[in-house]
């Protein structure tokens, strides 16, 4: 039976994309941010994809959302704007919120030329955001920020370091006031979009690179696997014959998500382009190939292998606040 929809398309532009949900300790809600892209305008060049906000939305049980509007505050410390927000990583450290927010200066409308820069903030809320800083990472061309802590005791920031081949780098810190640039973790084919979590006993880290989604496994979040073959991916094309059980807007690759884990089961959040040809993104004038969804899927681990379920409904999470508890 056909999926029926997306769990989740933005209302102002129709242009989700790179979810992270996280608990809301208070309200027990869980609460999605997002990169709200300007999907729907009509500006040259690639300034469509710049200029975006991060939209929020929030929902009781993980699948059904309700859209909140967008977070202010995020350009403190720099030119009033317009900026670009991209790709937010949002967690809770033990006392508070914190925000690793990907930042550009103004609306570029082509890829290079400008400097790109992973700011933070922190929240007692998930809605007043305060500035704390602008990392000093291996260049001045990184997005896409994933913090976790890890079993040796230290917290750790995987990036895409853009001006190094678009491939993945790793900073440490003790106390999430520093950082130590560890240097590159997953290097060969560009990709984007790391996301690190545990489940089933490993730690796992998913790449987006722009035809599904590559595994890696690890014991200790430090050295990492690939499973499957090189060109091995999760989220992939999907084949002509599964097309009737899935939604008519997940039919293609399955781009940069953020997992929550709960017990035993991981949901996977992503987002697609459902009417994208595969071409490079900005180079086509069609506005429905800007269009982007965001859906989930279920994970699972079994005998060491990370199972990735597309085909399954949506099921609820439990409450935001108890299993932040």
């Amino acid at each position: 039976m056909r999926t029926p929809r997306a769990v989740f398309r933005d209302p102002v532009h129709d242009g989700a994309t790179d979810p992270v949900v996280i608990a809301d300790r208070a309200s027990g809600e869980w609460v999605m941010f997002y990169t709200q892209r300007r999907a729907s305008v009509d500006e040259p060049g690639v300034a469509w994809v710049h200029g975006s906000r991060i939209g929020v939305a929030r929902s009781a049980d993980g699948v059904d959302w309700t859209y909140e509007g967008v977070v202010d505050g995020l350009d403190a410390g720099a030119d009033a704007g317009p900026n670009t927000h991209w790709a937010p990583e949002v967690i809770w450290d033990g006392e508070r919120y914190r925000m690793y927010l990907s930042f550009i200066a103004g609306v570029p409308d082509r890829w290079e030329g400008h400097a790109r820069v992973i700011r933070e903030f922190v929240s007692d809320d998930l809605r007043a955001w305060a500035p704390v800083q602008e990392l000093r990472l291996s260049s001045h061309r990184v997005i896409d920020a994933c913090v976790a802590p890890c079993p040796d005791g230290l917290w750790r920031l995987w990036y895409k370091d853009e001006g190094r081949g678009s491939t993945t780098w790793v900073a440490s810190s003790a106390d999430l006031a520093s950082w130590t640039v560890e240097g590159v973790v997953i290097d060969g084919r560009p990709h984007e979009g790391v996301n690190v979590f545990e489940l089933g006993g490993y730690w796992w880290l998913l790449v987006d690179e722009w035809r599904g989604m590559g595994v890696y496994r690890s014991p200790d979040a430090v050295t990492w696997t690939r499973q499957g073959g090189p060109d091995a991916v999760i989220l992939g094309g999907v084949d002509p014959a599964d097309a009737d059980r899935l939604a008519p807007d997940d039919l293609t690759f399955g781009r940069h998500g953020d997992v929550v884990v709960c017990g035993d089961r991981g949901v996977l959040y992503y987002f697609t382009h459902p009417h994208w040809d595969g071409s490079e993104l900005g180079s086509a004038d069609d506005a429905a190939a800007r269009v982007s969804a965001v859906h989930t899927a279920e994970l699972s681990v079994v005998d060491g292998v990370l199972i990735c379920d597309r085909e399954a409904r949506p099921r609820p999470l439990p409450a935001g606040g108890v299993l932040a508890g």
